[in-house]
């Protein structure tokens, strides 16, 4: 049977080794995404100067993801191509409850992402939250949904995006400085704020799996590539400044709450969030864990023993530059149940030859 998308001509063997680490955790096989330097990206980054930047056009985005993909053809690694709708993170959120959305560049990676100022001066604003659908940032996102939609058909996916539930959401009404105030000062101002933000989140992702399809009976995850039945996109990362008791009081409920709303759902943790790494693989519904590399932080690989000791099987995604990833291939002292972002391959052929060898590695 020939795969739907026409830019991952073996998917069916992708998705086989993707349901294989996603749903078995096999501790003893690893799995790559070969990251190559493209031409869409090299040509975005030209256009788009890192920082503050206009509201994007939804056809060039498409056709800059189209492009992306179309380059990455001939890759035969573990990824699946999938546009991630980076216009619409916390921007969206916010957006829908009045704040003023703002949009910046980002050539490293092609995104162009979105946020908002703090919303709110005091809780007396609380009684403003609603849900707008005529709102025109939910009608932006209605748009751009169809706009992908009807580009990407047939030839690459849609990833999965970012929720703004919890503190998130809370940051994006005071700032996050003062959400950790309020925490003290307005608990129950916070639930208020955490029960909306949950209500508002499952609308925008409902809306989501409403729009795009599944594939093959999965979501595509710009972190996980891809994971069988309709998996959101979590995030704690208010709770890397907290304590893990923090993390147990105001992150652990409304988190798994999300997550059995829908199949489940994966999240990631930055460099300052890793002690909440075995608070967090315990998470009801959680599917994998994606660990972040950050400035003043160890890279994610250099510890990578240690990072997974407290997670036991769930399986993590680890960014390792190539000739270190080659290095540990080639000595056989990778860790199993680890999917890898190598990054700096320098060519097709070169990605295909390791991954060869990641095909046949076992620990």
């Amino acid at each position: 049977m020939t795969f739907p998308l026409q830019y991952c001509p073996d998917g069916w063997q992708r998705l086989e080794r993707l349901r294989e680490l996603y749903e078995q955790r096999p501790q003893d096989r690893i799995y790559a995404r070969m990251e190559l330097p493209t031409e869409a990206l090299r040509q975005f980054g030209k256009r788009h100067p890192d920082g503050p930047t206009d509201c994007p056009d939804l056809n060039k985005r498409v056709a800059f993801w189209d492009a992306f993909f179309a380059e990455r053809l001939a890759v035969r690694d573990d990824s699946v191509p999938a546009a991630y709708l980076s216009e619409l993170d916390q921007g969206l959120y916010g957006g829908m409850v009045g704040g003023e959305v703002r949009f910046m560049a980002h050539p490293e990676n092609g995104f162009i992402s979105s946020m908002v100022p703090p919303i709110f001066t005091n809780w007396s604003d609380i009684v403003k939250l609603t849900i707008d659908h005529q709102n025109r940032w939910h009608q932006f996102y209605l748009r751009e949904l169809e706009t992908f939609r009807r580009g990407a058909e047939g030839k690459f996916g849609i990833s999965h995006f970012i929720l703004i539930d919890s503190l998130n959401f809370v940051f994006e009404l005071f700032g996050g400085s003062r959400t950790y105030l309020e925490l003290l000062d307005n608990p129950e101002h916070v639930r208020q704020a955490v029960a909306f933000a949950y209500q508002l989140n499952l609308d925008v992702q409902r809306t989501f799996f409403e729009a795009i399809p599944l594939l093959a009976g999965g979501t595509c995850s710009i972190m996980m590539e891809w994971v069988p039945g309709r998996i959101v996109c979590e995030s704690v990362d208010p709770f890397h400044m907290t304590s893990v008791e923090y993390f147990e009081k105001w992150g652990r409920e409304p988190a798994e709450r999300m997550l059995t709303a829908f199949d489940g759902g994966v999240v990631h943790i930055h460099g300052n969030g890793r002690h909440l790494l075995e608070a967090v693989s315990t998470l009801r519904g959680l599917k994998a864990i994606l660990l972040g590399d950050d400035k003043d932080f160890p890279a994610a690989f250099s510890a990578v023993n240690a990072l997974k000791a407290p997670t036991g099987d769930m399986p993590l995604v680890v960014q390792v530059g190539f000739q270190d990833f080659q290095a540990a291939l080639a000595s056989r002292h990778l860790p199993g149940g680890i999917l890898y972002k190598v990054v700096g391959v320098p060519d097709r052929d070169t990605a295909n030859r390791v991954m060869d060898g990641v095909r046949a590695y076992r620990v």
